[in-house]
């Protein structure tokens, strides 16, 4: 039986095996065209399969890290610029402290308006306080009292202690009714009140004057200051008679 076919078939089969395998391999070389050239290659492929970029792209995403959000932070602000305006700075809370403002005055913490006194110094009802000890004294003969309760030792009435004196030699009693002080007006080193009142005086004869007006008190308030140099005293009167 002539075998050659079969061998020569077996051959075939096993040549072209070989030829598979020189193609699949590491080492294969690359295929050339007809004039010897070697043919493009694909390149490797990066990415996902949706040709999405694995990371993100140029520049950070999110919140900015340490160093840039202290840089924002720092940024100075402009004079006159809103801070949210300029590069962002944030306001720093303790720069406003609403406990250093009267709300019902609007006048900041620790200080007094001029005219206002501080709860430790004479106001009105000190003031009115003087007048009724002034007529006190007086209807108790005690002259010399009332000339005291005058600015300046008494020398403010523009009498002498005898002259004031002698002034209520025809007077047997005086009634008063104190009205309403005035505001405290403020001078420099002195404050002022005005208190109207009006008086009845009944003379030795028993006849019955009338009379309107106000006083004028005043007491200082520079450093150094005596307590009764701060004690409102009588500046000034102005008293007129009423006349029937």
């Amino acid at each position: 039986m002539n075998q050659r076919p079969a061998f020569v078939a077996l051959l075939a089969v096993l040549l072209a095996l070989a030829a598979c395998a020189d193609h699949n391999g590491e080492g294969a070389t690359p295929a050339t065209s007809a004039d010897g050239n070697a043919l493009p290659v694909p390149g490797d492929v990066h990415g996902s399969v949706t040709g999405m970029p694995d990371t993100p792209g140029p520049g950070h995403i999110g919140p900015p890290q340490t160093a840039e959000a202290d840089a924002l932070t720092d940024a100075p602000v402009e004079d006159g610029v809103d801070p949210l305006l300029a590069g962002d700075a944030g306001i720093d809370p303790s720069s406003a402290d609403p406990s250093s403002t009267d709300p019902s005055s609007g006048i900041p913490a620790g200080d007094t308006p001029d005219a206002t006194p501080a709860p430790d110094e004479p106001g009105p009802a000190e003031a009115v306080a003087v007048l009724r000890a002034y007529y006190e004294a007086i209807n108790a003969g005690d002259f010399s009292r009332a000339y005291g309760l005058w600015s300046d030792g008494g020398k403010a009435s523009g009498q002498s202690p005898q002259q004031f004196a002698d002034g209520f030699a025809d007077t047997r009693a005086v009634s008063v009714e104190i009205l309403p002080p005035g505001r405290i007006d403020p001078a420099a080193g002195s404050r002022y009140i005005e208190v109207p009142l009006a008086l009845s005086a009944t003379r030795a004869d028993g006849s019955l004057r009338k009379y309107v007006g106000a006083y004028t008190l005043r007491r200082a308030v520079v450093d150094g200051a005596t307590a009764e140099q701060r004690a409102w005293r009588i500046a000034s009167a102005d008293i007129r008679e009423v006349r029937p």
